[in-house]
């Protein structure tokens, strides 16, 4: 299994464009053939494309650096010199391409696959036969290939899903993502039990379906680098809806209203912008709790800031279908800005 990996930083060469030639023609009955040299071929190029073969950053981790091969000489009778080869790395859709001196936007790949330049190779010297001229028949001048591009380059992903799994550690992100998907993240009665978000395929119908990411459990101080830190908030910037699972037993020392303050107030403290997305709660284990008043809901303050609430057990499967069957017309309805009108998950 790969390890999810999702920020790395990565040096690239490009290739040195070939040296034109300085080459005459000299053949048997012809006394003045004049220049014959040839160009350099120009160098390689490194290109970025973004390809759904790829979840993670993983296959390019111990990849420190990257060069393309410079272009061959010009030679004589006019003949190009071989372009140098080019390197092509693919990452997944969602990564975010920065100068890794600067910090300048470099690119930002979004849902849709893409091929850009990251690394020009320098073109290729001009031969002798480029030089002559009425006053110049026998010139002895080329021109050196162009250097390439030396650069180092920072790759940060954050996924692409349609809904982002939130909630404090075992609030059963993990147990609901393996119930409605086919992804099979790691379960278990401890906090922390997901270290990496993990990404599930979830059918609404037979024309649709969506992408569910489980994202590791947050706690108090989280933007701050707390617990696991702010590393997988970023994963949630680009879902188009917000799935906010709370634990509703008695193994969760916060009441439920607390419990959901505490997410909001880290989420709002990285970014602001989050918050305003369309977020649903979810009071799960209802297997444990009979009734909302056995756990002291006050559902009145979720009514009186317009969430919209579900009850279920991502354990029997409870309540699950009316959820997903809500969040599926949601999605498909609000045609969200980053998936546009079809959330059929691509090839």
């Amino acid at each position: 299994m790969m390890t999810f990996v999702d920020e790395v930083e990565i040096d690239l060469e490009s290739g040195k464009g070939g040296r034109g030639c300085v080459s005459f023609r000299r053949e048997r009955y012809i006394p003045r053939g004049g220049p014959d040299g040839g160009d350099g071929g120009d160098g390689g190029s490194i290109y970025l494309e973004s390809s759904y073969r790829f979840r993670t950053l993983g296959h390019i981790k111990n990849l420190q650096k990257f060069k393309a091969g410079n272009g061959r000489h010009g030679q004589g009778k006019k003949k190009h010199g071989a372009d140098g080869s080019d390197v092509l790395i693919q990452v997944p859709p969602g990564t975010v391409v920065t100068d890794a001196e600067t910090g300048e936007l470099i690119h930002d790949f979004d849902y849709k696959t893409k091929k850009i330049t990251v690394a020009e190779g320098g073109s290729g010297g001009l031969g002798n036969v480029h030089f002559k001229s009425s006053t110049n028949r026998a010139p002895r001048k080329a021109t050196d290939g162009k250097e390439g591009r030396s650069r180092r380059i920072r790759l940060e992903l954050k996924l692409l899903a349609d809904v982002g799994l939130i909630g404090l550690p075992n609030a059963g992100k993990s147990s609901l993502l393996r119930k409605i998907s086919a992804a099979k993240p790691k379960i278990a009665e401890y906090p922390f039990t997901t270290l990496s978000p993990q990404l599930g395929v979830v059918d609404i119908d037979e024309a649709h379906s969506f992408t569910a990411a489980d994202i590791p459990g947050l706690i108090e101080g989280a933007h701050s680098g707390s617990g696991l830190g702010d590393r997988f908030l970023r994963h949630i910037e680009r879902t188009g809806v917000l799935l906010h699972m709370i634990d509703i037993s008695d193994q969760n020392p916060l009441s439920p209203e607390e419990s959901y303050i505490t997410i909001r107030e880290e989420i709002r403290e990285y970014n602001p912008q989050i918050i305003e997305k369309y977020e649903v709660v979810v009071f799960n284990k209802i297997d444990i709790v009979i009734n909302a008043a056995e756990r002291s809901i006050d559902l009145d303050f979720f009514k009186k800031n317009d969430i919209e609430t579900f009850f279920i057990s991502a354990k029997t499967g409870k309540g699950i279908d009316i959820l997903i069957n809500h969040i599926g017309s949601v999605l498909i309805e609000k045609r969200t800005k980053l998936y546009g009108d079809i959330l059929k998950v691509p090839e």
